[in-house]
């Protein structure tokens, strides 16, 4: 967003520099470059009502008095306007405005005049080109149509099939089915909502009556549609980061004044629909919360009046936060408005004192666990502690880093299921995975460890289990055996609400990890191995391609030296091999092995001609050993 150092100090009652004006933008939070005299912001996403100079100023206020822009004092007449509202859920504040006047002004003056002048924007049409100073200044998009070529009633709705629609930019696009617009008597579409208006209704040079819409629309509906349609809309841009809803009046009266001052108006009357008044949210106002969390000590009074600078009222007890800061909900938050004012760099840093039980090392008892696991083809996973949705034991995060994922898991299932359906998806006919962790809950006193198990598809992958299936009786044989005096209870998770067409059972046990947890002492210790070396690789997005190739043994001894050459090679985008079969025939004294080998890339799906290529060079190696036959070839 760029915004001219001018445009923003004629409203401030001091004589500042554009380097203090800087400086305490940059303490107020808001990132920028200067050149040539125009602030570049690049504003957080949460902060859309300082997308314009009143959304600054209002910030500002907190150092510098701040004269009041000049809107439209006197009465306004209304006027019947046949619209129907069917999207009142997405639109539930809008108004209509309509202006009449005597000429179109050769010339523009004052802010109006300065805003094309100092940005060198190119001019469009006097109602339009005042829409846009309108959006620049308050925040606030209005869109004009000319009403003589508006054919009443009007009618907010959802389309029922995509539609061909002709932007006031001359693109054609095609509406998507379910997009929110508007349409006239002949439902035809006059504007795509929140986001670009039609050209069969645009205003013109000519245009000496027009109806300014503005309204409030829920930033779901208007979201990532702009960039669908590839379309730069300034008013996406806003609407997407929430719009103050209560400000249609001044805004709309804001949009006289300029037209005042420009031409004679005839006539100007406003409708207006509301079907949901603004509800004021509030928090308690706690000044020892706050300086907790700050680790100041300011007093209650000048606390207050920090709030009351940022448009925040208290009365007693109660901060009532305005109606553009859609980003307020926590004491956190106020807190962080507070720090804003102070300047964080002024707040002298303290000692944290972090009251918690001593972590205990992993367990000789845990380390048997996993190693069992491990030893019987498992992999260890580690997933998010923080999850999206949460019940009556979850502890929730007052300021999470991420909004969407506030809440501390209380169980690791749904985790591990996720990992499972992940690794089914890419192909995976044999998943077995665990996680230990610990898990918070909102009435234990302290945490409790857990080993989350969720297995599915075939037992293993050699001749002895790859055609047996994994199930319940599986998981328990593995673990009863090695666990001493626990009762273990395996589950089935129902496949009936998970999008998959796999039919393998999915089996899922959970282990409380404390001191009654005894394994037996036989289990091997071979994966207590050093990972500093070690390196993630990705999972690959493409399809495998698997062959499989059974030799037929005459010499019992050529048996070894095949393993040898199957289980070493080194082909690029050779996977994995094993045998899947093995038969010995006493009677003619002969082997036969089922090998599988696994192909897959991580640029491509691979082609049967290049896995095809492998395996003759793997068959030619192989025959070459001599006393090694393929059948079938």
């Amino acid at each position: 967003m760029k915004i001219f150092y001018s445009h923003i100090k004629r409203n401030i009652i001091s004589d500042i520099t554009i380097n203090d004006l800087s400086e305490k933008l940059f303490q107020l939070g808001h990132e920028h470059e200067i050149s040539n005299d125009v602030f570049d912001f690049e504003l957080t996403p949460n902060r859309g009502d300082c997308l314009s100079i009143k959304g600054l100023l209002r910030d500002l206020n907190q150092f510098y008095e701040i004269a009041e822009e000049e809107i439209y004092e006197n009465n306004l007449g209304t006027f019947s306007l046949n619209f129907y509202n069917n999207a009142k859920e997405y639109c539930k504040n809008i108004s209509f405005l309509k202006i009449e006047i005597d000429d179109i002004p050769a010339i523009y003056n004052g802010e109006l005049a300065d805003y094309f002048i100092d940005l060198k924007i190119n001019k469009n049409n006097f109602f339009t080109d005042i829409s846009n100073y309108i959006s620049y200044e308050t925040g606030q998009p209005t869109h004009c149509y000319d009403l003589s070529k508006i054919n009443a009633p009007i009618k907010l709705d959802f389309l029922k099939e995509d539609t061909k629609f002709d932007t006031l930019l001359a693109q054609e696009i095609l509406a998507e089915k379910d997009s929110l617009v508007f349409f006239d008597n002949n439902d035809q579409i006059i504007n795509l909502a929140g986001i670009v208006g039609g050209l069969n209704t645009s205003c013109s040079n000519n245009t000496k009556s027009v109806l300014v819409e503005c309204a409030h629309f829920n930033p779901e509906i208007i979201l990532g549609k702009a960039l669908k349609y590839g379309l730069n809309s300034d008013a996406a841009h806003k609407f997407e980061r929430y719009t103050d809803p209560d400000c249609h009046e001044s805004v709309l009266r804001r949009f006289i004044k300029i037209v005042e001052k420009h031409s004679t108006i005839k006539n100007v009357e406003i409708y207006t629909q509301t079907f949901e008044c603004y509800s004021q949210r509030s928090v308690k106002f706690d000044p020892n919360k706050i300086n907790k969390i700050l680790g100041t000590s300011i007093e209650k009074m000048e606390l207050q009046n920090i709030l009351l600078n940022f448009q925040f009222s208290v009365d007693k007890d109660t901060i009532f936060i305005p109606s553009h800061r859609n980003d307020i909900e926590t004491i956190n938050d106020i807190a962080e408005e507070v720090a804003r004012a102070l300047g964080y760099d002024s707040i002298k840093p303290t000692s944290l004192k972090i009251v918690s039980s001593p972590r205990k090392e992993e367990s000789f008892e845990e380390k048997k666990l996993k190693n069992l696991l491990l030893d019987n083809g498992f992999y260890e996973v580690i997933n998010d502690p923080f999850v999206p949705n949460g019940n009556k034991k979850s502890i929730v995060v007052d300021n999470p880093l991420d909004s969407n994922r506030k809440f501390l898991r209380t169980e690791l299932k749904n985790s591990l299921l996720k990992n499972l359906l992940y690794n089914e998806r890419r192909q995976k006919d044999s998943v077995k995975l665990f996680e230990i962790s610990d898990i918070y809950l909102s009435d234990s006193v302290s945490f409790k460890r857990f080993c989350g198990i969720i297995a599915s598809g075939r037992v293993g992958k050699n001749y002895e289990d790859f055609q047996k299936r994994i199930d319940s009786s599986y998981l328990n044989g593995l673990l009863s055996e090695n666990l001493i005096d626990q009762k273990l209870e395996v589950i089935n998770i129902s496949r009936d609400s998970i999008d998959s067409k796999i039919k393998d059972k999915i089996v899922y046990l959970e282990i409380e990890i404390n001191e009654q947890l005894l394994l037996k002492d036989k289990i091997s210790k071979k994966f207590e191995f050093n990972i500093n070396n070690k390196r993630y690789e990705p999972v690959s997005d493409f399809p495998y391609s698997s062959r499989d190739l059974s030799f037929l043994v005459q010499d019992f001894y050529k048996c070894n030296a095949l393993e040898n050459l199957l289980l070493s090679l080194n082909i690029t985008n050779l996977k994995e091999v094993f045998v899947f079969d093995y038969y010995e025939n006493k009677k003619s004294n002969e082997i036969k092995i089922g090998f599988r080998f696994i192909f897959q890339s991580k640029e491509k799906t691979m082609t049967d001609i290049e896995v095809n290529k492998h395996m003759d060079k793997i068959i030619l190696d192989a025959i070459n050993l001599g006393g090694i036959k393929i059948p079938g070839l």
